[in-house]
C-alpha cells in the first residue's frame, strides 16, 4: 500500500511539474527573444503562486493564526484556479498556433509577389546623336561591372527585406505572443467572472417534487435546501449573511442545511457562522454533517449550530405534521465511530407516511432506497465547481446535480452555496434550492 501511495505521489508531482514548466515555456520563454528578466519574473510568479497555495493548505491544517490563514488562502487558492485555466487555454492555443502561422506565411508570400510585380522596368539611356540604334542596344546589353555589382547588392537587399518581414524566428515569436496573450486574458477573465459569481452570493432555484404519499394538506410545502457553504479563511461572515438573507427571502416552511457548512474550527469560524441564528422558517431549521465537518471538529460544530437555533439530525428523525424528516451523518464520520446509521434514523418509522431524508453525499441514495425514503436531499458535489471538474465528479457520484429517481426514491442534489478551495465556480453556478412538495391528491 505504501509503495502505491509513493508511486501515485510521484506521478502527481511529475504532472504538476510538467504542467507548470509548459505554462512557463509558452507564456514567458516562447514570448521573449532571449534570456532576460521577463523569464526570471515568470518563473518567480509561478513558484511563488504554488508556495502561497501550499502555505495556505498547511496553515489551515496546523491551526495557524486565522489571520495568516486568510492572507495565504486568498492568493494561493486563486492561483490554483488561474493555473488550471492557463493550462487549458494554452492547450487550446496549440490548435490555433499552426493556423495562425500558416496565415502569416501566406500573407508574407503574397506581399513578396506584389512587390515583385510592382518593381519598375530598368530605365534606358537616350541614344546619343551619331550612334545607331543597333550600337546603343549592344551597349545596353553589356552593362558595366559596377552596375552589375550594384544591382546584385540592391536586389539582395530587397530579398532580405522581404524575407525579414516574415521570416521563421520573428513569425514564431509573434505567434507565441498572440497565443500567450490571448490565453492569459481568457484565463484571467474566466477566473475573475467565476469568482464574482461566488462572492455575489447564490441564486434561488425552485423545483417542484411530487410525492405519492404526501397528503393534500401539505401540497405546496416549501423546503429551502442549502449545502456546501464552506465558511472558512476565504468565505466569512459577510458571505454567511448573504446566504441567510437569501434563504429568508424565500419564506420557506422548513430549512435544510445538508452539510459542509465550515472549513475550520468553532474558535476561528464561530463569528462567521453567527448569522445562521437569523434563519427563519415555520417548522424550523435542520442540519446534518458533511465530510468537511469531520475535518473541522464535528462534535463542536453540532453543538454550535444547536446553540444558533438549528436542529441537528444525527441519525435521527422527527415527525412533522404531514411527513417524516430524517437525517443521517456523513460517511466521513465512520472513522470517528459517528457514521450514518439508517436503521436508527428510519428503522421503526411508519412507511405509510412520506419521508424526506437529509444526507450530505448522493452516494447514500442506495441505503435510502432500501429504507423506503421518498425524497433524499443532498449536496457535496458542487456540480463540479470548476469545469472540467464536473467530468470527475460525475464519475464519483450517482447524480451530479438536480433531480433524479432511483426506484421509488427521488434524489435532489444541490450544487451548493459556496465553494471549496478557490472561491470560484465555472460552469456550475451556486444555488439555494426551494423544493416545493406536491401532493398527487391535490
Amino acid at each position: 500500500m505504501a509503495i502505491v501511495f509513493v508511486l501515485v505521489a510521484l506521478l502527481v508531482v511529475a504532472v504538476l511539474v510538467t504542467g507548470n514548466w509548459y505554462v512557463w515555456r509558452r507564456l514567458f520563454r516562447d514570448t521573449t527573444a532571449g534570456p532576460g528578466p521577463v523569464r526570471r519574473i515568470g518563473a518567480a510568479v509561478i513558484v511563488g503562486g504554488w508556495l502561497l497555495f501550499i502555505g495556505g493548505m498547511v496553515a489551515s491544517r496546523t491551526e495557524a493564526p486565522f489571520t495568516l490563514q486568510r492572507v495565504l488562502a486568498w492568493p494561493g487558492y486563486l492561483w490554483l484556479a488561474l493555473t488550471l485555466y492557463l493550462l487549458l487555454a494554452l492547450l487550446v492555443g496549440e490548435l490555433v498556433r499552426p493556423v495562425l502561422r500558416r496565415v502569416l506565411e501566406r500573407r508574407a508570400a503574397g506581399a513578396s509577389e506584389r512587390e515583385a510585380e510592382a518593381e519598375p522596368e530598368p530605365a534606358r539611356d537616350p541614344i546619343p546623336a551619331g550612334r545607331t540604334a543597333e550600337g546603343a542596344a549592344e551597349t545596353a546589353e553589356k552593362p558595366a561591372d559596377g552596375a552589375v555589382a550594384g544591382g546584385a547588392v540592391a536586389g539582395g537587399s530587397t530579398a532580405v527585406g522581404v524575407a525579414g518581414a516574415g521570416d521563421g524566428p520573428s513569425r514564431r515569436l509573434f505567434v507565441s505572443r498572440v497565443v500567450g496573450g490571448a490565453a492569459a486574458a481568457a484565463a484571467v477573465g474566466t477566473v475573475g467572472y467565476g469568482t464574482y459569481g461566488v462572492l455575489r452570493g447564490p441564486k434561488v432555484k425552485r423545483v417542484t417534487v411530487p410525492l405519492a404519499k404526501l397528503p393534500r394538506a401539505a401540497h405546496g410545502y416549501r423546503i429551502a435546501v442549502v449545502s456546501d457553504i464552506h465558511l472558512g479563511p476565504v468565505l466569512g461572515r459577510g458571505f454567511a449573511q448573504k446566504v441567510v438573507d437569501t434563504i429568508n427571502s424565500t419564506q420557506p416552511d422548513l430549512i435544510a442545511v445538508v452539510g459542509d457548512l465550515v472549513d475550520g474550527s468553532v474558535k476561528d469560524l464561530g463569528p462567521a457562522a453567527a448569522p445562521l441564528a437569523q434563519l427563519t422558517a415555520r417548522h424550523g431549521s435542520f442540519f446534518v454533517t458533511g465530510n468537511h465537518e469531520y475535518f473541522s471538529g464535528a462534535e463542536q460544530w453540532v453543538e454550535e449550530v444547536r446553540r444558533l437555533g438549528l436542529h441537528p439530525l444525527e441519525n435521527a428523525r422527527t415527525e412533522l405534521p404531514h411527513f417524516d424528516l430524517a437525517g443521517v451523518n456523513d460517511v466521513a464520520g465512520e472513522d470517528e465511530g459517528q457514521g450514518p446509521d439508517f436503521a436508527r434514523a428510519l428503522g421503526d418509522r411508519d412507511r405509510a407516511r412520506a419521508c424526506v431524508l437529509l444526507a450530505h453525499q448522493p452516494v447514500q441514495i442506495h441505503d435510502a432506497v432500501d429504507h423506503g425514503v421518498d425524497l433524499q436531499l443532498s449536496g457535496h458535489t458542487h456540480g463540479g465547481q470548476l469545469w472540467p471538474g464536473n467530468l470527475i465528479a460525475s464519475g464519483a457520484n450517482p447524480t451530479l446535480a438536480g433531480l433524479d429517481r432511483y426506484g421509488d426514491t427521488q434524489l435532489y442534489v444541490s450544487r451548493g452555496a459556496g465553494a471549496w478551495g478557490p472561491p470560484t465556480r465555472v460552469g456550475a453556478p451556486s444555488d439555494i434550492t426551494v423544493i416545493e412538495l406536491a401532493s398527487r391528491q391535490a
